[in-house]
């Protein structure tokens, strides 16, 4: 979700930010960082592996910025020999990592996956939870619409300055309107 003026994800910078300040708080950073680590770059090969797999399945969508398919097989083959080198030299602290990744499915498949088929009341609360923090947040949906529903109802706009107050507001956007358009455009190198 962004925010309804500024056009930022402030939940997402929220989360971030409060999950690191939980981790400093921890005494052994350095142990999280390995546990985090492994996870972040197994991720990060498997963005690479669908990158490979859609110029395979997807030859003619549009690329604005396209590398020969040689450097992201490169990328897979090191990634690869690393995370088994990982695996190999620190098992308990792989499968560590791999366990605090998945002890977030249980909440993904409850609260967030099966979309219309979840239970009546998780889908009660995860909407109530959602319009508190559209509301606290002046949040909304890029685009106006949530994911799995019909838009959520509009906020009520600020109220006026009082008289005498320093600085005007912004002048008011819809409140549902749509996020600046995030389309990149095609890279062209400089002639000389």
């Amino acid at each position: 979700m962004i925010h309804v003026r500024r056009h930022t994800p402030v939940p997402a910078l929220l989360v971030t930010c409060v999950s690191t300040l939980l981790m400093l708080v921890t005494g052994d950073i350095y142990t999280l960082i390995n546990y985090v680590g492994f996870v972040n770059y197994l991720w990060y090969g498997v963005t690479v592996a669908g990158l490979l797999l859609l110029r395979w399945r997807e030859p003619r969508l549009p690329r604005p910025i396209k590398v020969h398919v040689a450097f992201p097989a490169a990328y897979l083959l090191f990634w690869g020999a690393l995370l088994v080198f990982s695996v190999l030299s620190e098992p308990l602290v792989c499968g560590v990592g791999l366990a605090v990744m998945a002890t977030g499915a249980p909440v993904y498949l409850l609260c967030l996956g099966r979309g219309p088929r979840r239970p009546p009341g998780i889908q009660r609360a995860v909407a109530r939870v959602t319009r508190f923090g559209q509301r606290l947040l002046l949040v909304v949906y890029p685009g106006g619409v949530a994911e799995d529903g019909p838009a959520p109802s509009p906020l009520k706009p600020p109220s006026p300055p009082l008289r005498g107050s320093p600085d005007p507001p912004d002048p008011p956007r819809p409140l549902l309107s749509p996020a600046p358009s995030l389309k990149p455009r095609p890279f062209h190198w400089p002639h000389p």
